[in-house]
């Protein structure tokens, strides 16, 4: 039924190689994984000294080989921009993956030209997350690659449900975002009351109806 599918599990607890190897066996050539990154890395180590870490977390999600489409680094609330940090981590990154990344910060401090130059100068995507702790920040920039809408559910996160009007702005977002990006992802994160199938299949007969730009014709993902 879908194109893709973010692993949040991998956010609490490392997987086996072969459970990534038995995952991408399981879907079509087509299909694409979103990993989200360990949170020892983002959490704890809040993205200082997370060499080994980032190592070994490459490491377990290579199974996946060309079906892995992009890795998610969820940054905690407390965790302010800072320069030097931010730098060398993702430039330890980018020594080691050239393929898709996107960081979803929680932190005012993020949404400034400073950190938007710096993560563009990496090539790491700023995801457009709902709730957000900035209305900026609810829409991707245009300047990025790929473009990640990430919807935790509103009023009330993971479980409420999207209603048809909001499901129809996001559409049109994603066809703008589709002029400039090379891939658009969209996952539905709220789950805990199982509105997330229903909100990613309601988008999907939206942008057919639209004829919005994009990979497939299968409907956007459930986290």
């Amino acid at each position: 039924m879908f194109c893709a599918t973010e692993v949040n599990s991998s956010f609490y607890r490392r997987h086996r190689l072969a459970t990534y190897a038995r995952w991408a066996e399981s879907v079509p050539d087509d299909f694409r994984f979103s990993v989200k990154a360990p949170k020892h890395i983002t959490h704890e180590l809040q993205l200082r000294n997370g060499e080994p870490d980032l190592d070994a977390f490459l490491a377990e999600v290579a199974p996946l080989g060309n079906k892995l489409g992009c890795l998610l680094f969820q940054l905690p609330p407390r965790l302010e921009f800072e320069r030097a940090t931010v730098q060398r981590f993702f430039e330890a990154l980018r020594e080691r993956y050239s393929g898709a990344a996107v960081a979803e910060p929680r932190n005012v401090t993020w949404f400034g030209s400073e950190a938007a130059s710096l993560l563009a100068t990496f090539e790491i995507g700023l995801v457009a997350a709902d709730p957000s702790p900035l209305a900026d920040a609810k829409q991707p920039s245009r300047r990025q690659e790929v473009n990640y809408f990430r919807l935790h559910g509103s009023p009330r996160m993971y479980y409420s449900s999207y209603p048809p009007a909001y499901l129809k702005k996001l559409a049109d977002r994603m066809s703008a975002a589709a002029r400039n990006a090379r891939s658009i992802w969209c996952i539905f994160d709220n789950t805990a009351s199982g509105a997330a199938a229903d909100n990613a299949l309601a988008l999907s007969r939206i942008l057919k109806e639209t004829r919005a730009p994009s990979r497939s014709d299968k409907p956007s993902s459930v986290a």
